[in-house]
């Protein structure tokens, strides 16, 4: 079966600003961002994509554009399935401002039970972007073969919830799993089992440097804004 690269969207506007942003709209990337969607073709450069699939969200459709314009033969498909974790009322709150509301507690520790008001449940996310794979795993291997590999830009919870679904991990996992902005990780499925073959690899280690000030021990939910 195919190789699947995860792409999360390059640093955004939301990341920067503490924001969960969901699917609210006219989420771009920051400048940073921009710098890191315009390296992507050059890290791709040795690799034939068969296909290009994103989030129909503005901040991967704009991570991806570089890609495509390096490869202009290239048609991209959009699957909602792969799209941010519906955050219902918490969309476009500050996360410093969620973090004292009880179901963060849950969401951190017990995400199998966290299902957000007004939105969906974490269970529900990971279900529909692992569908979503699985279906492209069939329609890529039987119009390109086995051994095709293929790319879906998408968000911080929903990379983690495929890498732990591909791991074997219980959702409960999930948090322990960081993907940084732009970072790409790599799944090489086969008929009995996936391999994790990458995990958020950026080519940058700059955000292992000490900080000025100390992570959090929380996971922060979205995906955190990466290196400064």
């Amino acid at each position: 079966m195919p190789t699947l690269l995860l792409v999360r969207h390059g640093r955004s506007t939301a990341n920067t600003e503490g924001l969960l942003a969901g699917w609210t709209p006219g989420v771009a990337l920051d400048d940073r961002g921009a710098a890191q969607a315009a390296a992507l073709p050059g890290r791709l450069a040795e690799l034939p994509l068969a296909e290009i699939v994103t989030s129909p969200l503005q901040r991967c459709q704009e991570t991806i554009r570089p890609l495509l314009d390096a490869r202009p033969g290239q048609t991209p498909h959009t699957d909602e399935r792969i799209g941010e974790c519906h955050y219902g009322d918490w969309s476009g709150r500050k996360l410093a401002e969620l973090k004292d509301e009880p179901l963060m507690e849950v969401v951190q520790a017990h995400p199998s039970a966290a299902a957000f008001p007004g939105g969906e449940s974490m269970r529900a996310m990971q279900t529909r972007a692992a569908e979503a794979v699985r279906e492209w795993n069939a329609r890529v291997e039987r119009d390109h073969g086995a051994d095709a590999v293929y790319l879906m830009c998408s968000h911080g919870d929903i990379i983690k919830s495929l890498v732990a679904d591909a791991l074997g991990l219980h959702l409960d996992l999930f948090q322990r799993i960081a993907v940084e902005p732009c970072s790409i990780t790599a799944i090489r499925y086969t008929r009995l089992r996936p391999f994790l073959v990458r995990l958020g690899d950026t080519g940058d280690f700059a955000s292992l440097a000490p900080r000025e000030e100390a992570p959090a021990d929380d996971a922060t939910v979205g995906g955190d804004a990466g290196a400064p």
